[in-house]
């Protein structure tokens, strides 16, 4: 592949930094994870954002999530319908091979995909309506979200509302999986709803008797 160029040199220099100490330390535990495999307690789908570090947050090492990252932290609906699905090919991967325990839908503050779906659907993003938009199609998933928020009267407090609806909307989805619903009801597999407050370290889960995040 002619376009391909070598890595840049502040890369290689922390891989080989990371080689020398933290590897080097625990060598033999990434041995054991090549040699017998995987085994995370729980599934993390997380947004791509770099200001969300899922490890961090959580104190976790190599081996103990499957992580998952997209725009927005979304879950499509199951639609079996042939075509190409990263999200939903990481679910039943977690689920049905890795039996993980848990799965956890991670959602943030000032998240620009949701920034990009209220801007869409208010009217104000319309490249984002053009069917050649793949973040505007993705963020087709969250529309029914927006028909929740939209008549909150700041601009701040529907962006924080329809953060943690793209966390509910998720949550809603995953059950829409034969998998997934399956292992909820045999007590198999939980699922959890995060938002994090970026700037304050804050993490909030949805707890569905108050149908409210609140602070953990």
């Amino acid at each position: 592949m002619k376009h391909a160029k070598p890595l840049p040199g502040y890369l290689v220099q922390r891989y080989h930094g990371w080689k020398a100490t933290a590897y080097q330390e625990n060598q033999s535990w990434y041995r054991r994870l090549a040699d017998e495999g995987q085994r995370p307690r729980a599934m993390v789908i997380s947004c791509c954002d770099s200001r969300v570090h899922v490890t961090a947050i959580f104190g976790a090492d190599q081996g103990e999530f499957f992580i998952h990252r997209n725009i927005a932290n979304l879950v499509p609906s199951y639609e079996p319908d042939g075509n190409q699905h990263g999200t939903s090919a990481a679910v039943e991967y977690a689920v049905t091979a890795l039996k993980v325990a848990h799965i956890v839908v991670l959602g943030h503050s000032n998240c620009g995909g949701v920034q990009g779906c209220l801007d869409m659907c208010s009217g104000h993003a319309p490249e984002l309506d053009e069917k050649s938009s793949f973040v505007g199609r993705w963020m087709d998933i969250l529309r029914p979200g927006y028909e929740k928020i939209k008549d909150i009267p700041d601009a701040q407090g529907q962006l924080r509302a329809l953060e943690k609806q793209a966390v509910l909307t998720s949550l809603d989805n995953l059950m829409t999986f034969p998998f997934v619903s399956a292992a909820v009801e045999k007590g198999q597999l939980s699922i959890h709803g995060l938002w994090n407050d970026i700037g304050e370290g804050g993490l909030e889960q949805y707890i569905p008797a108050t149908e409210k995040f609140e602070a953990i």
